[in-house]
């Protein structure tokens, strides 16, 4: 299993923005997953699937508007700032 960082934005200028968010973040919670409480737009996925593969699941429920990120978190290439659970959580999953 790897780790991934994906981070989105959705169009908050369409009519339906509350139920797309909605529905992507349920597809992503299929996923398993943990967010820091700062950081409302990211996620951090652990999957044997690919980041190209991750992408093109996620996007499926985007439109074109939408921007949507996915790279894979790597042992010593990675330093920041999470809630410790966050940090916890993502080192026992790489």
């Amino acid at each position: 299993m790897s780790v991934f960082l994906v981070t989105w934005n959705l169009n908050n200028e369409r009519s339906n923005y509350a139920q797309a968010r909605k529905v992507f973040i349920g597809h992503l919670e299929r996923y398993k997953n943990i967010k820091d409480s700062a950081l409302d737009s990211v996620r951090w996925l652990s999957t044997s699937a690919t980041a190209e593969r991750l992408y093109e699941d996620l996007a499926s429920k985007l439109d074109d508007n939408d921007r949507l990120f996915v790279t894979k978190v790597t042992i010593g290439n990675h330093y920041g700032w999470l809630d410790s659970d966050v940090c916890d959580w993502i080192l026992a999953h790489i």
